[in-house]
Parts: structure tokens; C-alpha cells; sequence
């Protein structure tokens, strides 16, 4: 065991002198692959995806069931019940709760946490409601399962008018909606506010007592006048044509001018002399949205996953600009969230922050060593930075609040690696040894202690990451920037920082 570790020690230190030695003695190479990093990097950070908040599952679902006029106790043996009884045959749940009101039973589904693909399990859950449906009482709705409840709405566009009618607003809000839909990094556009149009017919009960008539025969003479049923084709030589049948209602007024039988009668009336038949929206509304004090509908856009909220906030915002030019006076668009410009706050302090963390490690090394060793170890920083972004990138790690803590993090520790081969370089050359031996001796004397000293500190985070929990998921990748930036300062402590010092740094020799 002890022979095997020492031939690895060998080879990983043979690894390091060639490394070191190729850096130091192709410097051109070396120098040529730092100003390609640079570049790849700078491009890099400039087109990666940015979120205010790392991607991760969501497991919550809700199941939910109407069944108008039902009691909640009805509601909840009717309806809650079977449907529970019917999820918990799933093994992947971990919880159930449910809710039963007057008329609608919600139940809200938990997965447990170390399932990662949810969308086979949510088909399942559906395929099992759809099962049971048979067996509810009748008059019961559907059942909905709604799978998109962690859906993050990063973007919100409240649309409010003076002195115009509820329909025009719609209709600017779908509109807008709309245009939304068209660019490409826009997953979902949800409206909220809309309220739900309907064709209202308005009766007096006692003329239609008189004339023989009960709410369920107007109802039963409505439903059976605008039914669609295929007229049939012709066929003669090549030629073929389509029978399609009338009597269907395409406006309010066929439907104000539809007769309406009388019965043990042979006479007719139009249901415009019996009813009010309008066009309206349902009242009271299922929810009410107001804006800056006014009562309007807010378009949500949702961003694709892995997209750039940023240049989704352009997008958007020269959208509006279009359409404010555009629409009458009156109308206006306010802006109730809008994520890219915290995103783009995010991403400026972080490079404040680095800017910052150059300048006082340099004023640092400066002060205590010179300008040349400050600049020797300050030049590993902005390095390291962009090999990690390309890394990230590489591994499908964006720009959020959590990897950008993780690069603000690693900023305090990763010059520890660049100033002990500064230091044990100029121990080195301080006892009369060549700049080249020097560089190329500790090296092979330090890529164990500074590989297991980066690797000890990204272990510190490594319970983030092991954790089966939301939690974990959502700030994993901390431990995976932190390692990403450590390691990356190790192998550039092990080329960069040997071959600045040949070059830069001037010792004297002790006696």
C-alpha cells in the first residue's frame, strides 16, 4: 500500500514538473492559452443564462374537482375522499392535503424529494384520476391536475385604462399576450384578471308560467339548436364535396330571434319577446386584480429554462415601447415585477465586487511584498474567474443569486494557492537557485499540499450538495462554483504563477 502510494506521489509530481516546466519553457503557449481564456471568458459571461434563482424541481401538484351546490361535507365524501384514496396507491407521494368547500375539493400532491424526473410520475397522476372519474357522482366536473404550479413568473405587466370599457382592455391585454408569445426565450404568458365571458339570458318566471313554459324546456330548446352534425359528402367522377348542415348560432342575434315552441301549441315565439339575451362576464368575478389603483388584468411571462432574463427584459421592453406609440390615451402599461433588473443589479455587484477584491489584494501584496509580487498573485484572480465561467458554462450552471455567492465566496480564497508558490518560489531563489529550478522545484514540492488544501476546502461545502432536500437542490450550485474556482487556481498556480515569476520577479540573494 505504501509502495503504490508512493508511485502515485512520483507520477502526480512527475505530472506537475512537466506541466510547470511546459508552461515556463512554452510561454508563448501559455500565454497564447491565458489570452484565449480571457476572450472565451469575457463572451462567455456575456451570453450564459441569467436567473434571479437557480432551476430545481418542483414537486407539488393540485387536483382539483367542482361540483356546484355540494355541501363541504358532500364535497369531501363524494369527491376528497375517493380521489385521496386513489393518490396514496402512488409510492412516490410524500404528502397529501386537502381542502373541501362549498362546491369545489382541491388536493395538493407532494413528491418526496430524491425523485428528480417528475413528469412520469405527474402522467401517472393524472392517468389515475382519469380512472376514478367514472365512479364520482353525477354533475360532478373533470378533474384537473394542474403539474405547473412552481412555474415562476419572472416578468409581470399590469395593463389598466380610464374611460374605457373591460372588453377593450381585453382585448389589448390578449393583444399583448400574444406578441409575448412570439419570442423565443418566453415559455408561458398567463393573464390574470380575466374574467370569463358569457351569453346571459335573462327570463321573468311568471310569463313563463303563463305561456306553459319551465326554465329546464328553454334550457333542453337552447342546447339543441346549435348542435353540429356532419351533413355527409358527394362523389361524382373526381370530384367530392362536403354537406354541412345549418342552424347553427354564430351570433347574439340568431340566438335572440331562435324560436321557441309552446307547448301542446302549434305556435311559436322568439325567445327575444320571453328573455333579455346579452353578452357579459360573469358576476361576481373569480378573482380581481388591481394596479397602481385601478382595477386591471397583469400579463405574467414566464422564461424557458435555461434562458437569458436579461435580454428577455429587452425583448419585453421594446414590445411596450412599441405599443405604448400605439395605443389611444388612456391605456397604460405598469410594470408590477420585472426580474432582469435585479438580475442585472446581481451581476453588477459582482463585478464591483471583483474589481474591489483585485484591488485589495494588490494594494495588499503591494504593500507588504511589491508591486511585482502583488502583481503576480493579483493576475490569478481575474484568470481564475473566467476559467470558472467557461467551466460553468460548460456544465449548464447559470447566473444566478446562488452561483454568484459562490464566485464572491471563492474570491477571498482563491489567492491563498497563488501566494504560497509565490512564496515558496522566492524562498527558493532567495537560496541561489535559478529563477527556472525554483519555479519548476516547488511546483513538485507543492501540488499535493495546495491540491489537498483546495480539495479540503471545497469539502466544507460538499454537504450542500449532498443534501436530499429543496434546499440542497436550490443552492447546490454554491459547492459546485466554490470547487469549479479552487481547483481552477490550483492548476493556475501550477503554470501561470511559475511563469510570472520567472519573468517579473527580481530576488536578492542572501549570503
Amino acid at each position: 500500500m505504501g509502495a503504490r502510494l508512493n508511485y502515485l506521489l512520483t507520477l502526480v509530481a512527475g505530472s506537475s514538473m512537466n506541466i510547470t516546466q511546459l508552461a515556463i519553457e512554452k510561454y508563448q503557449l501559455t500565454l497564447l492559452l491565458t489570452l484565449a481564456l480571457i476572450i472565451t471568458g469575457v463572451m462567455t459571461f456575456k451570453s450564459m443564462p441569467r436567473a434571479q434563482d437557480p432551476s430545481f424541481p418542483i414537486r407539488v401538484a393540485t387536483v382539483t374537482t367542482l361540483f356546484a351546490g355540494a355541501s363541504p361535507d358532500r364535497v369531501e365524501q363524494l369527491l376528497t375522499d375517493p380521489l385521496e384514496k386513489v393518490i396514496q396507491e402512488m409510492p412516490e407521494i410524500y404528502s397529501i392535503t386537502s381542502t373541501s368547500k362549498t362546491g369545489i375539493s382541491t388536493i395538493t400532491v407532494n413528491l418526496k424529494d430524491r425523485y428528480k424526473d417528475l413528469q412520469p410520475i405527474w402522467d401517472k397522476l393524472k392517468s389515475k384520476v382519469d380512472k376514478i372519474q367514472g365512479e364520482l357522482p353525477s354533475g360532478v366536473e373533470t378533474s384537473v391536475v394542474d403539474d405547473e404550479v412552481g412555474d415562476i413568473f419572472g416578468i409581470a405587466i399590469g395593463v389598466v385604462n380610464d374611460g374605457f370599457t373591460y372588453a377593450e382592455q381585453k382585448q389589448l391585454a390578449d393583444e399583448l399576450r400574444d406578441e409575448l408569445l412570439k419570442i423565443d426565450l418566453v415559455a408561458k404568458v398567463e393573464l390574470y384578471g380575466d374574467q370569463e365571458e358569457r351569453i346571459f339570458v335573462e327570463y321573468n318566471s311568471a310569463q313563463l308560467t303563463e305561456l306553459g313554459l319551465s326554465p329546464e324546456y328553454l334550457g333542453d330548446i337552447l342546447q339543441q339548436k346549435n348542435i353540429i352534425i356532419p351533413g355527409g359528402r358527394i362523389k361524382r367522377g373526381t370530384v367530392r364535396a362536403n354537406i354541412e348542415t345549418t342552424g347553427n348560432i354564430n351570433s347574439l342575434d340568431e340566438l335572440q330571434r331562435t324560436l321557441v315552441a309552446l307547448p301542446d301549441s302549434n305556435q311559436v315565439i322568439a325567445l327575444e319577446n320571453i328573455a333579455r339575451v346579452y353578452r357579459g362576464y360573469i358576476d361576481p368575478p373569480k378573482e380581481i386584480v388591481r394596479v397602481g389603483g385601478y382595477s386591471g388584468l397583469v400579463v405574467s411571462v414566464s422564461m424557458v429554462e435555461g434562458g437569458n432574463i436579461i435580454q428577455l427584459g429587452q425583448q419585453v421592453t421594446k414590445i411596450l415601447d412599441r405599443y405604448r406609440a400605439e395605443i389611444p390615451l388612456g391605456f397604460e402599461f405598469e410594470i408590477a415585477a420585472f426580474q432582469p433588473h435585479l438580475v442585472q443589479e446581481t451581476i453588477v455587484s459582482f463585478g464591483v465586487n471583483l474589481m474591489r477584491s483585485v484591488a485589495i489584494v494588490s494594494a495588499v501584496m503591494v504593500l507588504f511584498f511589491g508591486f511585482r509580487i502583488g502583481f503576480v498573485i493579483a493576475s490569478l484572480i481575474p484568470v481564475t474567474v473566467l476559467g470558472t465561467i467557461v467551466i460553468m458554462d460548460g456544465l449548464d450552471v447559470g447566473l444566478d443569486q446562488v452561483s454568484l455567492a459562490g464566485l464572491m465566496i471563492a474570491l477571498g480564497m482563491l489567492v491563498d494557492n497563488a501566494i504560497v508558490m509565490t512564496e515558496n518560489i522566492l524562498v527558493l531563489r532567495e537560496k541561489r537557485i535559478a529563477p527556472k529550478e525554483a519555479a519548476i522545484g516547488s511546483g513538485i514540492e507543492l501540488i499535493m499540499p495546495l491540491l489537498v488544501s483546495s480539495l479540503t476546502t471545497a469539502a466544507a461545502f460538499l454537504p450542500i450538495a449532498l443534501a436530499e432536500s429543496t434546499t440542497g437542490e436550490y443552492t447546490a450550485p454554491l459547492f459546485k462554483v466554490v470547487s469549479i474556482s479552487l481547483l481552477f487556481s490550483w492548476v493556475v498556480s501550477l503554470t501561470l504563477i511559475p511563469l510570472l515569476t520567472v519573468t517579473f520577479l527580481k530576488v536578492k540573494q542572501k549570503s
